[in-house]
């Protein structure tokens, strides 16, 4: 599944007064899901922490947003995608969002996962590195070089996604079968 538009999910997200960006939005939503939290219409209200917040109307572009993106995750052949700007938007720009969307991250993830999930070593380093990316600034320019390490840092944030959802959600329901 593909995830709506980055000007749709910002024009709904104004529309409804969400309080982040569409990138730390869908970092949340991506972080809450990672961590257990589950896939229900009133994601906003539970990943911003914040029960006054309205309900996106089914089929709505944050409704589309939610909904492809635990397909996504949850999906075996690793297509999951992170709500970025385009690759012709400015360094700075992109950068910013990746940051920003790992913010999101890790406010979704504690939410959902609460504070000692049960991680994989590897999940916990990635935890770790996550947290280094949303403490980052965002580069105001740069050259090639640097436009391909933030190609490569885009790559490491979706594996570690992956990585953390596989430890919060994919274990337990492994264990859950087993039991």
């Amino acid at each position: 599944m593909e995830l709506p538009d980055l000007s749709v999910i910002d024009a709904e997200s104004r529309q409804l007064a969400l309080a982040a960006t569409p990138f730390e939005l869908h970092g949340a939503l991506c972080g809450w899901l990672a961590g257990g939290g589950p896939s229900v219409r009133e994601w906003p209200a539970k990943v911003l922490a914040d029960d006054a917040l309205p309900t996106p109307a089914p089929g709505s572009p944050l409704d589309e947003l939610r909904l492809a993106s635990a397909a996504q995750l949850s999906d075996r052949s690793f297509d999951f995608s992170l709500l970025l700007p385009e690759s012709d938007a400015s360094l700075a720009e992109r950068s910013g969002a990746l940051f920003e969307w790992c913010r999101g991250f890790l406010g979704g993830f504690g939410l959902s996962a609460g504070s000692r999930p049960s991680l994989s070593e590897e999940g916990s380093e990635a935890l770790g590195d996550l947290a280094k990316l949303a403490a980052a600034q965002a580069q105001s320019d740069g050259d090639e070089e640097d436009e391909e390490a933030l190609v490569e840092i885009e790559e490491f944030v979706r594996v570690a996604v992956l990585l953390l959802h596989g430890d919060c959600v994919l274990a337990a329901q492994h264990r859950q079968k087993l039991n």
